[in-house]
Protein backbone atom coordinates (compact mmCIF):
# COMPACT_ATOMS: atom_id res chain seq x y z
CA UNK A 1 0.00 0.00 0.00
CA UNK A 2 2.83 2.45 0.50
CA UNK A 3 4.44 1.40 -1.99
CA UNK A 4 1.24 2.03 -4.25
CA UNK A 5 0.40 5.39 -2.31
CA UNK A 6 4.39 6.72 -3.08
CA UNK A 7 3.98 5.52 -6.95
CA UNK A 8 0.58 7.81 -6.88
CA UNK A 9 2.55 10.55 -5.53
CA UNK A 10 5.13 10.74 -8.30
CA UNK A 11 2.89 10.36 -10.91
CA UNK A 12 0.53 13.77 -9.27
CA UNK A 13 3.47 15.79 -9.23
CA UNK A 14 5.07 14.36 -12.35
CA UNK A 15 1.73 15.49 -14.10
CA UNK A 16 1.72 18.95 -12.32
CA UNK A 17 5.00 19.18 -13.24
CA UNK A 18 3.73 18.05 -16.94
CA UNK A 19 0.89 20.98 -17.10
CA UNK A 20 2.92 23.94 -15.56
CA UNK A 21 5.92 23.10 -18.24
CA UNK A 22 3.01 22.59 -20.95
CA UNK A 23 1.52 25.55 -20.12
CA UNK A 24 4.54 28.67 -20.06
CA UNK A 25 6.92 29.07 -22.73
CA UNK A 26 10.53 31.35 -23.32
CA UNK A 27 7.99 33.94 -24.83
CA UNK A 28 6.23 34.66 -21.69
CA UNK A 29 2.76 33.50 -19.69
CA UNK A 30 3.80 31.57 -16.98
CA UNK A 31 4.37 33.21 -13.48
CA UNK A 32 8.51 32.64 -13.74
CA UNK A 33 8.26 34.58 -16.60
CA UNK A 34 6.73 37.44 -14.85
CA UNK A 35 9.88 38.42 -13.31
CA UNK A 36 12.60 40.38 -14.42
CA UNK A 37 16.01 39.10 -13.40
CA UNK A 38 17.94 42.22 -13.33
CA UNK A 39 22.45 41.23 -12.91
CA UNK A 40 24.49 43.85 -11.10
CA UNK A 41 27.32 44.56 -9.22
CA UNK A 42 26.39 46.07 -6.26
CA UNK A 43 30.02 48.47 -6.09
CA UNK A 44 29.20 51.47 -8.21
CA UNK A 45 27.47 53.98 -5.95
CA UNK A 46 25.24 56.03 -7.25
CA UNK A 47 24.27 53.54 -9.48
CA UNK A 48 23.90 50.25 -7.72
CA UNK A 49 25.07 49.89 -3.94
CA UNK A 50 24.60 48.09 -0.62
CA UNK A 51 21.99 49.70 1.70
CA UNK A 52 21.70 46.91 4.73
CA UNK A 53 20.74 43.63 3.06
CA UNK A 54 19.17 45.48 -0.21
CA UNK A 55 20.64 46.90 -3.16
CA UNK A 56 19.48 50.11 -4.41
CA UNK A 57 20.82 52.58 -6.58
CA UNK A 58 19.42 54.36 -9.33
CA UNK A 59 20.28 51.35 -11.72
CA UNK A 60 17.36 49.49 -9.20
CA UNK A 61 15.14 52.09 -9.34
CA UNK A 62 15.08 52.36 -13.31
CA UNK A 63 14.98 48.92 -13.41
CA UNK A 64 12.14 48.98 -10.94
CA UNK A 65 10.41 51.47 -13.04
CA UNK A 66 10.56 49.34 -16.06
CA UNK A 67 9.32 46.13 -14.51
CA UNK A 68 6.24 48.30 -13.53
CA UNK A 69 5.79 49.42 -16.96
CA UNK A 70 6.23 46.08 -18.40
CA UNK A 71 3.79 44.51 -15.64
CA UNK A 72 6.30 42.44 -13.89
CA UNK A 73 8.28 42.07 -10.70
CA UNK A 74 11.77 43.19 -10.53
CA UNK A 75 14.13 40.52 -9.08
CA UNK A 76 18.22 41.67 -8.47
CA UNK A 77 21.26 39.57 -8.47
CA UNK A 78 24.38 40.95 -7.53
CA UNK A 79 27.62 39.65 -9.02
CA UNK A 80 30.88 40.17 -9.75
CA UNK A 81 30.78 42.66 -12.87
CA UNK A 82 32.56 41.18 -15.31
CA UNK A 83 30.25 37.99 -14.37
CA UNK A 84 27.15 40.25 -16.05
CA UNK A 85 27.57 39.87 -19.53
CA UNK A 86 27.79 35.76 -19.12
CA UNK A 87 24.24 35.99 -16.89
CA UNK A 88 22.47 37.56 -19.39
CA UNK A 89 24.24 35.47 -22.55
CA UNK A 90 23.24 32.41 -20.67
CA UNK A 91 19.82 33.22 -19.52
CA UNK A 92 20.52 33.31 -15.62
CA UNK A 93 19.75 37.06 -16.11
CA UNK A 94 17.39 38.75 -18.23
CA UNK A 95 18.99 42.39 -18.18
CA UNK A 96 22.52 43.44 -17.43
CA UNK A 97 22.40 47.01 -15.60
CA UNK A 98 25.46 47.94 -13.71
CA UNK A 99 26.56 51.47 -15.11
CA UNK A 100 27.69 50.00 -17.97
CA UNK A 101 29.21 51.34 -21.49
CA UNK A 102 27.83 50.45 -25.08
CA UNK A 103 31.37 49.36 -26.38
CA UNK A 104 32.23 47.35 -29.63
CA UNK A 105 33.38 44.46 -27.59
CA UNK A 106 30.21 44.12 -25.57
CA UNK A 107 28.03 44.22 -28.82
CA UNK A 108 29.68 41.40 -30.12
CA UNK A 109 27.64 39.92 -27.16
CA UNK A 110 24.66 41.31 -26.18
CA UNK A 111 22.47 43.75 -27.55
CA UNK A 112 21.88 47.39 -25.72
CA UNK A 113 18.55 49.29 -25.28
CA UNK A 114 18.70 53.10 -25.62
CA UNK A 115 20.51 54.96 -23.69
CA UNK A 116 19.15 55.96 -20.11
CA UNK A 117 22.21 58.09 -18.57
CA UNK A 118 25.11 60.30 -19.72
CA UNK A 119 28.65 59.23 -17.75
CA UNK A 120 32.20 60.54 -17.35
CA UNK A 121 35.31 58.38 -16.61
CA UNK A 122 37.58 60.36 -14.51
CA UNK A 123 40.78 60.42 -12.91
CA UNK A 124 41.30 60.14 -9.14
CA UNK A 125 45.03 60.98 -7.89
CA UNK A 126 46.33 61.96 -4.03
CA UNK A 127 46.05 66.00 -3.63
CA UNK A 128 49.84 65.95 -4.23
CA UNK A 129 49.98 64.56 -7.53
CA UNK A 130 52.08 65.37 -10.61
CA UNK A 131 49.33 63.96 -12.60
CA UNK A 132 47.54 66.44 -14.16
CA UNK A 133 45.44 65.29 -16.63
CA UNK A 134 45.05 62.04 -19.01
CA UNK A 135 47.95 62.52 -21.06
CA UNK A 136 50.36 62.36 -17.53
CA UNK A 137 49.28 58.84 -17.01
CA UNK A 138 51.95 57.29 -19.72
CA UNK A 139 54.17 54.80 -17.51
CA UNK A 140 52.12 54.82 -14.62
CA UNK A 141 50.42 52.98 -12.65
CA UNK A 142 46.77 52.61 -12.83
CA UNK A 143 44.18 50.90 -10.93
CA UNK A 144 41.03 49.80 -12.35
CA UNK A 145 37.71 47.94 -11.69
CA UNK A 146 37.78 44.77 -13.35
CA UNK A 147 35.68 44.31 -16.66
CA UNK A 148 34.54 48.23 -16.70
CA UNK A 149 35.34 50.26 -19.23
CA UNK A 150 37.58 52.43 -17.47
CA UNK A 151 39.74 49.12 -17.21
CA UNK A 152 39.48 48.68 -20.91
CA UNK A 153 40.57 51.95 -22.10
CA UNK A 154 43.34 52.41 -19.19
CA UNK A 155 45.05 49.43 -21.52
CA UNK A 156 45.82 51.60 -24.33
CA UNK A 157 47.85 53.87 -22.42
CA UNK A 158 51.43 54.39 -23.24
CA UNK A 159 53.67 51.87 -20.82
CA UNK A 160 50.92 51.88 -18.56
CA UNK A 161 50.82 49.16 -15.93
CA UNK A 162 46.75 48.61 -15.00
CA UNK A 163 46.26 47.20 -11.90
CA UNK A 164 42.90 45.19 -11.80
CA UNK A 165 40.78 45.02 -8.64
CA UNK A 166 37.06 42.83 -7.97
CA UNK A 167 35.71 46.28 -6.41
CA UNK A 168 36.18 50.18 -7.65
CA UNK A 169 36.85 50.91 -3.57
CA UNK A 170 39.55 48.53 -3.60
CA UNK A 171 41.35 50.83 -5.97
CA UNK A 172 41.06 53.86 -4.39
CA UNK A 173 41.98 52.18 -1.09
CA UNK A 174 45.17 50.88 -2.94
CA UNK A 175 45.78 54.70 -4.34
CA UNK A 176 45.43 55.92 -0.62
CA UNK A 177 48.38 53.30 0.36
CA UNK A 178 50.49 54.85 -2.61
CA UNK A 179 50.38 50.91 -3.86
CA UNK A 180 49.10 52.45 -7.22
CA UNK A 181 49.42 56.08 -8.98
CA UNK A 182 45.76 57.02 -10.08
CA UNK A 183 42.51 55.49 -10.45
CA UNK A 184 40.49 55.76 -13.63
CA UNK A 185 36.05 55.16 -12.48
CA UNK A 186 33.20 56.62 -13.41
CA UNK A 187 32.70 59.96 -12.12
CA UNK A 188 29.49 59.72 -10.11
CA UNK A 189 31.20 56.70 -7.72
CA UNK A 190 34.22 58.88 -8.06
CA UNK A 191 32.64 61.38 -6.25
CA UNK A 192 31.30 59.19 -3.27
CA UNK A 193 34.83 57.70 -2.75
CA UNK A 194 36.66 60.90 -2.57
CA UNK A 195 33.87 62.35 -0.26
CA UNK A 196 34.73 59.52 2.15
CA UNK A 197 38.53 59.17 1.76
CA UNK A 198 41.31 62.01 2.95
CA UNK A 199 43.90 63.18 0.38
CA UNK A 200 42.25 62.24 -2.52
CA UNK A 201 41.08 64.64 -5.41
CA UNK A 202 39.48 64.31 -9.05
CA UNK A 203 41.29 65.74 -11.84
CA UNK A 204 38.81 68.25 -13.68
CA UNK A 205 40.00 67.29 -17.28
CA UNK A 206 37.57 63.75 -18.04
CA UNK A 207 39.34 60.80 -19.54
CA UNK A 208 36.72 59.72 -21.52
CA UNK A 209 32.47 60.41 -22.08
CA UNK A 210 30.06 57.99 -22.37
CA UNK A 211 26.75 56.79 -22.23
CA UNK A 212 25.40 54.06 -20.32
CA UNK A 213 22.33 51.65 -21.93
CA UNK A 214 21.17 48.13 -20.32
CA UNK A 215 22.17 44.91 -21.69
CA UNK A 216 19.92 42.06 -23.02
CA UNK A 217 20.54 38.97 -24.98
CA UNK A 218 21.28 39.05 -28.42
CA UNK A 219 18.21 37.48 -29.77
CA UNK A 220 15.76 38.70 -27.57
CA UNK A 221 14.89 41.56 -29.60
CA UNK A 222 11.29 41.54 -27.98
CA UNK A 223 12.78 42.63 -24.55
CA UNK A 224 14.89 45.28 -26.08
CA UNK A 225 11.77 46.90 -27.70
CA UNK A 226 9.48 46.69 -24.70
CA UNK A 227 12.40 48.22 -22.71
CA UNK A 228 12.61 51.06 -24.87
CA UNK A 229 8.86 51.88 -25.50
CA UNK A 230 9.42 51.97 -21.69
CA UNK A 231 12.77 54.21 -21.11
CA UNK A 232 10.59 56.44 -23.99
CA UNK A 233 7.40 56.79 -21.13
CA UNK A 234 9.88 57.22 -18.38
CA UNK A 235 11.95 60.17 -20.08
CA UNK A 236 8.52 61.61 -21.41
CA UNK A 237 6.61 61.77 -17.88
CA UNK A 238 10.18 62.68 -16.18
CA UNK A 239 10.52 59.87 -14.01
CA UNK A 240 13.99 59.00 -15.62
CA UNK A 241 15.08 62.23 -14.42
CA UNK A 242 13.74 62.44 -10.99
CA UNK A 243 15.51 59.02 -10.58
CA UNK A 244 18.53 60.15 -11.57
CA UNK A 245 18.59 63.60 -9.47
CA UNK A 246 17.35 61.59 -6.60
CA UNK A 247 20.92 60.17 -6.27
CA UNK A 248 22.94 62.83 -7.95
CA UNK A 249 21.98 65.34 -5.67
CA UNK A 250 21.29 63.81 -2.34
CA UNK A 251 23.57 60.09 -2.41
CA UNK A 252 26.02 62.21 -0.29
CA UNK A 253 24.12 62.85 2.37
CA UNK A 254 22.40 59.36 2.33
CA UNK A 255 25.34 57.95 2.47
CA UNK A 256 26.84 59.84 5.35
CA UNK A 257 24.25 58.78 7.66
Amino acid sequence: MKMKKVMSMLLVAACTMGLAACGGSSEGGSEEDNTLVMATNAEFPPYEYHEGDEVVGIDVDIASAIAEELGMELQVEDMAFDAIIPAVTSGKADIGAAGMTVTPDREESVAFTDTYAHATQVIIVKEDSEIAGPDDLTGKTIGVQLGTTGDIYATDIEDATVEQYNKGFEAVQALTQDKIDAVIIDGEPAKEFVAEAEGLKILDEAFTEEDYAIAVAKDNTELVDKINDALATLKESGELDEIIAKYITADSEADAE
